[in-house]
């Protein structure tokens, strides 16, 4: 039997038991006029094949969200291994997140990462309350990946490389 501990509000612990799940990381971008606006997002998912959806969980308090909200498009970049300090640069507090960044957009003002593995041009799609976060669902309009490159691996609070077994 597997002796489980009561959740409590050590969100410290709930954290360090959530981080036992490796996942990617993705860059949420788009243009605010003519300047790129984005957020790192490690809790992305594929959701739906038809129609094609995808997700992020977005927290609460994020001063970023509320401005790509009302973007027409997202781009959406699933970050490569090699992409660590990108992925940094995205998550700043403060300054210029997109220092040192490669970027592009479409006509549409969706923002994409150069070099990233995989990219998906996307709308919201509905936006659902979940605890201190948001869940938003978005339709995927437009994709292009380049699956024999690795992604970008975030486990146990920390960066990895995936090795094949």
């Amino acid at each position: 039997m597997v002796d489980l501990e009561p959740v409590t509000a050590d969100a410290g612990r709930l954290r360090q038991v959530y981080g036992c799940f490796p996942s990617g990381v993705t860059a949420v971008c788009a243009l605010e006029g003519d300047e790129p606006v984005g957020i790192a997002a490690s809790s992305f998912t594929s959701v739906s094949m038809e129609p094609g959806l995808v997700s992020v969980c977005v927290q609460n308090s994020s001063t970023t969200w509320p401005r790509l909200r009302g973007r027409r498009r997202l781009g959406i970049s699933v970050l490569a291994e090699e992409q660590d300090r990108a992925c940094r640069q995205l998550a700043l507090k403060a300054g210029d997140r997109f220092a040192g960044v490669d970027w592009s957009a479409s006509g549409d003002g969706a923002v994409f990462v150069q070099g990233a593995v995989a990219w998906l041009d996307c709308s919201i799609h509905s936006e659902v309350a979940a605890g201190d976060h948001a869940i938003v669902l978005l339709a995927v309009h437009a994709l292009r990946a380049e699956p024999e490159r690795a992604p970008l691996v975030f486990h146990a609070s920390r960066f990895r490389q995936l090795a094949a077994v």
